[in-house]
């Protein structure tokens, strides 16, 4: 089993994946920031306090990851409604280049780094990793442009290189301000939920499933890049109305009292392997 270092442990998805990682025996050391321990309560991992590992040195991860195996970086800034278009992106990409070169220096086997379907031509509606990128906020560009010099860079070297990048995910612990706990808080209350016509088809999955998938790249010997996803579309008014159901409450739903957003695509599915044939 590797020694396995993660990044963004105590997160919406971190944690799922440092839970799984645990249970599959690997030794794990999780990078979190001071006061968040608890996070990580039942767990039988080592913990390093940082701050902020956007802003550590690449010195200081040569330290860090001597004698580690695998490198999971899972960390990003994520705030919902402010992340897209945030400059903390610019931030988290020229930290995740100090963290690389300290890994090279370091003799590290294996670097995952994590980024999103946003990086892709999300006109072309199903999503395969021989999709042309092309991303349209800040944050999908600062991925991007993490994804590109990684894979240049670690292309020089003898380190393993892994790029999942995530579709669309719901579950334990969702920030409420999303659209699935948005949902189910909103139909608990018997309160009315406000959306719009619902016909946008999605790839969404459970945190938890889609913890299982990245684990399993994580572990095994695929490189390059790779989706997170379920291979399944599903409209927004479908889920809305299964979540509903599990109130008996659709009458609930507000379909169109809030504006579709017209630079939205229609359709964004993942799929696993490549273009379909």
């Amino acid at each position: 089993m590797s020694r396995i270092l993660l990044t963004g442990a105590t997160g919406f998805v971190g944690l799922p994946v440092a839970q799984k990682l645990v249970a599959t025996g690997h030794d794990l050391t999780c990078i979190i920031r001071p006061g968040s321990e608890e996070k990580l309560e039942g767990l039988k991992v080592r913990t390093i306090l940082c701050d902020d590992v956007f802003a550590q040195p690449s010195d200081w991860w040569n330290d860090t990851l001597t004698g580690v195996d695998t490198v999971v970086h899972l960390a990003w800034y994520a705030e919902p409604g402010k992340y897209l278009t945030s400059e903390r992106n610019l931030d988290c990409l020229v930290g995740t280049l100090s963290m690389a070169k300290g890994a090279v220096a370091a003799k590290l086997r294996r670097f995952v780094g994590v980024g999103t379907c946003f990086e892709y031509d999300l006109s072309v509606g199903e999503l395969s990793v021989d999709t042309a990128l092309a991303p349209d906020t800040p944050y999908a560009a600062s991925k991007v442009a993490a994804f590109t010099m990684l894979k240049s860079w670690f292309a020089t070297t003898e380190i393993e290189f892994l790029w999942a990048r995530l579709f669309y995910l719901y579950g334990a612990r969702e920030d409420d301000r999303r659209l699935v706990p948005y949902l189910h808080n909103q139909l608990r209350n018997g309160k009315v939920a406000e959306l719009s016509h619902g016909k946008a088809v999605r790839d969404y999955s459970d945190v938890d499933a889609a913890a299982d998938l990245l684990v399993k790249d994580v572990t095994g010997n695929r490189v390059g890049p790779t989706n997170i996803c379920s291979g399944r579309g599903v409209t927004i008014r479908a889920l809305a109305e299964e979540i509903a159901d599990q109130y008996n409450r659709r009458d609930l739903l507000e379909f169109g009292a809030r504006p579709d957003n017209l630079t939205d695509p229609p359709v964004v599915i993942g799929l696993r392997t490549g273009a379909p044939k």
